[in-house]
């Protein structure tokens, strides 16, 4: 299989499970959640669905455990809209790169904000 193709179903994965999770999803444990990447095997019957929720450790936890019981469900909905010989597995994984990345823009500011500080006090 053509690693091109699978990049393409990753991409259709990522934009329908997002609908499913902003639209169709009624489970109260699961927060505000975005779908940041689709890794699908060179198969096609795996994919990683990389998602980020925003809220307290408690309510990212409530939300893992909420798409792990939803995932049957969500593949369901996934094989009916999508044009695939065989639905992938799901395996929903936490992705904190948008925590991480906040994280060091917030060092970066406060060095150039020290920079900028130290500066002043030399004039």
């Amino acid at each position: 299989m053509s690693k091109g193709r699978a990049r393409r179903v990753g991409e259709l994965l990522k934009k329908e499970i997002s609908q499913i999770l902003l639209r169709e999803l009624r489970d109260p444990r699961i927060g505000f959640v975005s779908v940041t990447d689709v890794e699908v095997s060179g198969d096609l019957r795996h994919a990683k669905v990389f998602v980020s929720v925003y809220g307290s450790d408690k309510e990212k936890e409530d939300t893992m455990e909420a798409l792990e019981q939803a995932t049957g469900y969500i593949r369901k909905i996934v094989g009916e809209r999508i044009n695939i010989y065989h639905t992938p597995e799901l395996l929903f994984r936490y992705d904190n790169s948008i925590e991480r990345g906040v994280h060091i823009s917030k060092i970066i500011k406060d060095i150039n904000d020290d920079k900028t500080e130290g500066n002043e006090d030399l004039e």
